[in-house]
């Protein structure tokens, strides 16, 4: 265990050194990980994911799964963008647990504005539109595998397909600085993997996670070739109050706290804190903030979730509040719906 640790440490070193410029990287939608859980939490998840949601964060979580798992998580994101969310898990006994998922994006409608043409400025070309209308799109499948290599240590692997398509046709002509033509493709496909583990020290209720996400190949689209986001998190989390808890032993009501380190290869290192208060095993509040985010910060949520028989039924909700210069075109809402069948 030691010597995964320091290897994810490595890699997290590795990553604040060679992080590329703001903006260099493609396919940021890759970046946008559903969870209304994790997002109240401030994005404080890694160490404490388990089950289905672990197809998201860490496929670690995912051989932390009881019975059948399923999760929808619906995001109304930025500039009347939205994400929609599917996800299945389920335990194959000593075989170990399988996951799937499904994200896909929706960028809304574009109007379509083409440079030449004008008859105000003659000789001169500007921007004009062509009453076409457009709907760029992107969407995620993916499959996990994990396995409990002993009662305290898990570790997943996740396999994914990603594609984008920024216009209705497949590809343009377009004019190069030097002024030649390139045939510029408009969408692009891709296939990365994630990597995770999981590790309960045994000492109370304190847990660790570190996951490397969206390994893989440069994607081109007309001319320069440009990596996806990758994105690295280690974290650390433990309950305060609560069953097993580092403080007070409460069996009705818990009080847990997360801290990640996150790194991307296109900014600077982030870290996400997130604490969690859950009354009578029923209601959880939460709260989290992000550090070092150009646009957020402080996020809140909550969730309900209720037993009935060998259902196990769950409701999040989280609102993410934005920098003042953007929060005029609308902060971020998540819901999550869960359900279990043990």
């Amino acid at each position: 265990m030691k010597k995964i640790i320091t290897i994810m440490a490595f890699l997290l070193l590795s990553y604040s050194l060679n992080a590329q410029k703001v903006g260099s990287t493609s396919m940021q939608f890759l970046s946008v990980i559903p969870s209304a859980r994790a997002a109240g939490m401030g994005n404080a998840y890694v160490a404490i994911v388990h089950g289905v949601e672990g197809v998201f964060w860490n496929p670690a979580g995912v051989a932390l799964t009881e019975g059948h798992e399923f999760s929808m998580t619906y995001n109304n994101w930025l500039f009347d963008t939205y994400q929609y969310a599917l996800a299945y898990s389920t335990l194959l006994g000593d075989i170990g647990s399988i996951g799937f998922q499904f994200q896909y994006n929706d960028y809304g409608s574009f109007e379509e504005a083409i440079v030449g043409g004008s008859n105000i400025f003659p000789g001169q070309e500007y921007p004009y539109l062509t009453g076409r209308v457009f709907k760029p799109y992107s969407y995620v499948v993916g499959l996990s595998y994990a396995k409990k290599l002993s009662d305290r240590f898990s570790t997943g692997l996740s396999i994914k397909y990603g594609h984008e398509s920024l216009y209705d046709k497949k590809s343009l002509s377009i004019t190069d600085v030097d002024g030649s033509i390139l045939d510029a493709k408009t969408s692009a496909n891709v296939i990365i993997f994630d990597f995770g583990i999981h590790y309960n020290t045994g000492f109370k209720s304190i847990q660790m996670g570190a996951s490397v996400q969206n390994f893989g190949p440069d994607i081109k689209y007309a001319k320069d070739k440009s990596s996806v986001p990758m994105l690295f998190h280690v974290g650390i989390a433990a309950d305060f109050i609560g069953p097993n808890s580092l403080f007070v032993e409460e069996q009705n009501n818990r009080l847990g706290l997360a801290f990640d380190i996150f790194q991307t290869n296109d900014y600077d290192q982030q870290q996400h804190i997130g604490i969690e208060y859950e009354f009578n095993n029923i209601v959880t509040f939460r709260a989290g903030y992000k550090f070092n985010y150009d646009l957020e910060g402080l996020t809140f949520g909550f969730g309900i979730k209720q037993k009935l028989g060998l259902l196990k039924i769950l409701l999040d909700y989280s609102y993410g509040v934005l920098d003042a210069e953007v929060g005029s075109f609308g902060n971020i809402h998540r819901i999550s719906i869960g359900v279990g069948i043990l």
